[in-house]
């Protein structure tokens, strides 16, 4: 008997991938979003788009969790890289998430959740390293989905996976003064994105494992806005639905 997962993508193009791979999937259309639910591996999932941002994403989580009843939760999504070795093309699997913009400051230390005590959210650890085997399996596989030419064209070397934390804010990071602001004042940080912490914290609230893989489409620098479409349409995509279905494989 499998579990049942969530699937949260924040771009539609990754839970297209997804929902192409699930045989039966059913809409339900809940608090002005659409959940897909049906199986896949072996498991009952439901799959639903959480738009962009943290209310967004805090929004269609705590839906998610409410109605579902999830045992597990994985966001898939793109994030910009923000340490050095980070590239384009490259997986990053949280292993923590925080809110790099959230300072409640003198009342709390910077970064702080108010009420928490903590400025960190654990993903979960178990399923981390199904979401890092999976991850390892997808980077193999980029060469043979991709020609030549959009390889070159995107600038894309043979990509790596890396685990460690996430951050996230209600902003498109796409400066490199940005970028060079956040790693000196969070040097843990691999990639930046605008869901994953906003998932966790709600994740949390209701006792459901969480976990986050997130491409990296850009280096979150000045050439940030850069292919952004073409990246998710060739890249992102094929990740994403490789992932879901190697990681569903694992659990």
């Amino acid at each position: 008997m499998g579990q049942h997962i969530a699937l949260i993508s924040a771009v539609h193009e990754e839970l297209a991938e997804i929902l192409q791979l699930m045989p039966d999937e059913r809409k339900v259309v809940v608090g002005g979003r659409t959940f897909w639910t049906g199986h896949l591996q072996g498991h009952e999932v439901v799959a639903v788009l959480s738009g962009i941002g943290k209310v967004a994403a805090a929004a269609t989580t705590t839906v998610l969790c409410e109605r579902f009843e999830p045992q597990q939760v994985i966001f898939t999504g793109v994030a910009g890289g923000l340490a050095l070795g980070v590239e384009v093309g490259d997986i990053v699997v949280a292993t923590a998430v925080a809110q790099h913009d959230l300072d409640a400051s003198p009342l709390f230390p910077r970064w702080e959740v108010p009420g928490y005590g903590v400025s960190r959210f654990q993903a979960d650890l178990a399923l981390t390293q199904v979401l890092h085997a999976a991850a390892k399996d997808a980077v193999t596989w980029l060469p043979k989905l991709l020609d030549e030419a959009v390889l070159r064209g995107l600038g894309l070397h043979t990509p790596s996976v890396h685990q460690g934390e996430v951050v996230t804010g209600d902003r498109f990071v796409a400066t490199e003064a940005e970028c060079a602001a956040l790693r000196a004042a969070l040097p843990e940080a691999l990639a930046v994105d605008m869901e994953s912490a906003a998932v966790a914290q709600v994740c949390h609230d209701y006792g459901v494992p969480f976990g986050a893989v997130r491409t990296i489409s850009d280096r979150a620098d000045d050439e940030a806005h850069v292919d952004f479409q073409h990246f998710l349409q060739q890249v992102a995509r094929h990740y994403s639905g490789r992932i879901v279905r190697k990681a569903l494989n694992l659990l």
